[in-house]
Parts: structure tokens; C-alpha cells; sequence
């Protein structure tokens, strides 16, 4: 008879702290890296911006613009401290905050590498073939 207060979840421990496989490819880092981000604005317009990451996998990241962009758009985010480009596609835009917009980039080819973490989560090791 389970205690008054006391949680009644009849799960092990270790299957209740699971995490849902199909709502995340790769666990998330809190990362903030110096980017410079360029492409089209939502009026075709060139833009380039400085910014940082907020957070990074290794698919992509969630980022801060300025510029007027949307979901399906291609953009290019330079890492400056490792000299790397990747091509990135806008896969989610968010709220207005401080005149910028936070927004999820996902890389148009994986490159689990690109943020240059010493210890990456386990699952951004991509498997050999």
C-alpha cells in the first residue's frame, strides 16, 4: 500500500528516466560558439550576422537572428573558431525576443564534428560502416 504523498509509479527507475528515442536524434548541449550566419532573408535579400549558438547536437542548433528568415530556408553558418562552413536549413522558428528570433538550424548533410566537442553524448558517434 503505497504512502500517503508518496509517488505510486511502478516503473524501474531506469525505464522511467528514459527518454522518448523519436523526439530527439542527438541529446542537446548548451554551447555557445561564435557563428557568422549568412543567406536570404524572407524577401530574398543577402544578409550576414554575427551570432552565437544557445544550444548545439550533432544535427544542428538553435540559434539568435536578427534576420527576417523562415522555416524551409537555407542558410550557412561559419564556426569561427574552427574555420568550418556547413549549409543549414531552418527547421524552426520561435518567438520575438529582444529583436531577434531563436530558431532550430539542422545541417543539409550530418557532420556530428562541426561544434568540435571533447566529449560529445554517445549518441553522436556516427557508426562505421
Amino acid at each position: 500500500m503505497p504512502l500517503m504523498g508518496a509517488p505510486t509509479n511502478t516503473l524501474p527507475d531506469k525505464q522511467a528516466l528514459q527518454l522518448d528515442p523519436g523526439r530527439r536524434r542527438s541529446m542537446r548541449v548548451l554551447l555557445s560558439v561564435l557563428i557568422h550566419v549568412s543567406g536570404k532573408t524572407k524577401d530574398e535579400e543577402k544578409f550576414e550576422e554575427e551570432t552565437r549558438t544557445l544550444v548545439v547536437n550533432a544535427h544542428g542548433a538553435l540559434i539568435s537572428l536578427a534576420a527576417k528568415v523562415v522555416a524551409g530556408q537555407q542558410i550557412q553558418v561559419h564556426n569561427r573558431t574552427t574555420r568550418r562552413s556547413m549549409d543549414c536549413r531552418i527547421v524552426y522558428v520561435g518567438n520575438p525576443a529582444a529583436g531577434k528570433m531563436q530558431m532550430g538550424v539542422e545541417f543539409v548533410e550530418p557532420c556530428p564534428c562541426f561544434w568540435q566537442i571533447d566529449f560529445p553524448p554517445d549518441d553522436w558517434v556516427v557508426p562505421e560502416n
